[in-house]
C-alpha cells in the first residue's frame, strides 16, 4: 500500500497539486493539518480515500483534531502536532502515541520534515508543502509504503 503524506497546505493548492500528480497512483492521502478550507477540493484531487486533521490555522472545520488509523496492522496517529509542544522536542507526542497503543505518529506543524525512531515509535512530518522551514527550504511530503507483516518504509520527497 502506497501512502502519500502532506502537511502545512495553508490553502494554497499548487505544490500539493505537484506532488499528487507525481506520486500517483497511492492508495491513500494523509494530510496533517493546515488544510485552510481545502477539504472538499483535496479530497476531489486523490481517486483515493483520504484522512485529514485539523491544525491550528484550521479555524472553521469539521476535520477532526487526530485520527487514529490501522493499515496493515499497524496502528497510526495522525495529528497537527501543536497540542503536544512538537516545537520543542518530541517527547510528548512519542508518550501519547505509546498511550494509545500505536506503532506510529505522522504529525506536521514545524514545516520541517523528520523519519526518526524514538523509544520505539516511528515519528514522522512530511513537512511543508508550501511554508519549508528546514535548511534549503525546499517544498517537502512523504511517501509511506506498508506491507503486512514488514516495518513501515518512509521517504521524504522533495518538489
Amino acid at each position: 500500500m502506497k501512502v502519500l503524506i502532506v502537511s502545512d497546505t495553508h490553502g494554497k493548492d499548487e505544490n500539493l497539486e505537484a506532488a499528487v500528480y507525481k506520486e500517483a497512483p497511492f492508495d491513500l492521502l494523509i494530510h496533517c493539518g493546515d488544510v485552510e478550507g481545502r477539504e472538499i477540493f483535496t479530497e476531489a484531487l486523490v481517486d483515493c480515500p483520504c484522512c485529514m486533521v485539523s491544525g491550528n490555522n484550521d479555524f472553521f472545520t469539521d476535520l477532526p483534531r487526530e485520527e487514529q488509523i490501522e493499515l496493515c496492522g499497524k496502528r497510526i496517529l495522525v495529528t497537527h502536532g501543536h497540542y503536544y509542544g512538537v516545537s520543542m522536542g518530541h517527547e510528548e507526542i512519542v508518550e501519547k502515541t505509546k498511550a494509545k497503543d500505536c506503532q506510529a505518529v505522522i504529525y506536521g506543524h514545524t514545516h520541517r520534515p523528520v523519519v526518526e525512531e524514538e523509544d520505539g515509535i516511528l515519528v514522522i512530518n512530511p513537512g511543508s508543502l508550501t511554508f519549508p522551514r528546514q535548511q534549503g527550504r525546499r517544498p517537502s511530503y512523504a511517501v509511506m509504503d506498508v506491507e503486512e507483516g514488514k516495518d513501515l518504509q518512509v521517504e521524504i520527497k522533495y518538489l
